[in-house]
């Protein structure tokens, strides 16, 4: 395994031990160099109000928070108090369904953390939401989230399942593998009181959080695919085969740039793995020359300012995907567009490691490399252009 698949790793939730992963997420939190702060100068375009900065912890969760965060910023765009939603409600549940597709599917499907974003939409869709203090998901004695050892068991219990040493499954194997999960995460309560008042978790999405599933879409590109089609998101992490819509790759970015302006958030599926994706100086962009290919001078300055970007095209994209250089690492939320000292524009994104870079937990994401690393992304249709939605259909 290659350095970039084993910086991915902790994103896509591969079965590594706990010390494994924290030390992998550390090295790409630290590994870069601090020089950027004061050689950018970034100025808001437009700023979209978005919840509090999370941290995941030791979990390949960010599918769920980034996600949530969306959720949480389309309820102050509709003009409801937001809520603080229970990332690892939706992660628990997303576990649930994700061991029953393994098991139909004789193991022949992704395990692990990982996720997508329509994940966190079909979970409110049939499990509803909590908040965040009626389940945390701590139910360890951790104060954040480290999912190792439960991962580790749960992969077990499924693994003894498909090999079905009985010549025919009982039900009683999903009863052993919801136990093993909730004795992680915690029981789901059936009521809760919020504000003074009983929900399930189903009326508490209803009427609390008041979000209409059916409103939201995915999108990606792709050269293998009919554009303003359907197609099967080929990823590991899209462990329920959902399908997205498959666009231009120039498409991605008009449609974001006219959410964006029109006061919607995307939720962001990416690979961060790049060397040009430094999290501590809180900047990615696609160098005009290969890293590889760079002197010590040149890697070392890679953050002291704006650099000249490679050309992005179609073909480029998906050979990046098809070599395995461009992987479906991380989510997060692109929340804003901000402009450089040079009146180049940028993504403002919302991530959930925590405030512990340059941008209290925000990056600034170059346009190309969002073109070029994006896996999906997924926002309310009325986000779309009116000509894009008349030919996806919607």
């Amino acid at each position: 395994m290659n350095l970039k698949n084993l910086v991915a790793v902790p994103f896509i939730a591969l079965a590594l031990g706990a010390n494994a992963q924290d030390n992998l997420i550390n090295s790409l939190k630290n590994n870069q160099s601090q020089v950027s702060k004061n050689a950018f100068v970034f100025t808001p375009v437009v700023n979209i109000e978005a919840t509090s900065v999370k941290d995941q912890g030791s979990s390949g969760t960010c599918w769920s928070y980034s996600t949530n965060s969306f959720l949480e910023s389309e309820m102050i765009r509709m003009g409801k108090k937001p809520v603080d939603i229970a990332e690892i409600f939706t992660a628990r549940n997303a576990y649930i369904e994700k061991g029953v597709n393994y098991v139909r599917m004789h193991g022949a499907i992704s395990l692990g953390d990982g996720g997508a974003c329509h994940d966190v939409v079909n979970m409110y869709a049939k499990y509803g939401a909590l908040p965040q203090d009626v389940y945390t998901g701590l139910n360890y004695g951790t104060k954040k989230n480290k999912f190792s050892e439960m991962g580790e068991l749960t992969k077990a219990i499924l693994e003894a399942v498909v090999k079905n040493p009985n010549g025919e499954l009982t039900p009683n194997w999903k009863k052993a593998y919801t136990a093993v999960i909730d004795s992680y995460l915690g029981q789901v309560p059936e009521t809760f009181t919020y504000e003074g008042k009983t929900y399930t978790p189903q009326s508490f999405a209803k009427e609390r959080v008041g979000l209409n599933p059916k409103d939201y879409v995915e999108l990606s590109s792709f050269t293998t695919n009919p554009y303003y089609e359907k197609m099967t998101l080929m990823v590991p992490d899209n462990w329920s085969l959902d399908q997205i819509y498959n666009v231009k790759m120039d498409d991605i970015i008009t449609i974001i740039d006219n959410a964006i302006k029109k006061g919607f958030t995307v939720a962001w599926a990416t690979d961060v793995s790049e060397k040009s994706f430094s999290w501590k100086n809180g900047v990615a962009f696609v160098p005009e020359k290969k890293y590889d290919e760079m002197s010590p001078e040149e890697k070392a300055a890679m953050f002291n300012g704006p650099k000249p970007e490679m050309n992005i095209t179609e073909e480029l994209r998906q050979q990046a995907f098809d070599n395995y250089s461009t992987t479906d690492d991380h989510g997060m939320q692109i929340t804003g567009i901000a402009k450089d000292q040079n009146g180049k524009e940028y993504y403002i994104v919302k991530n959930s490691w925590g405030e512990s870079n340059d941008y209290k937990g925000y990056l600034y994401v170059t346009k190309n490399f969002v073109k070029y690393k994006t896996t999906a992304f997924l926002l309310h249709k009325d986000g779309i252009p009116a000509d894009f939605k008349k030919k996806l259909g919607l």
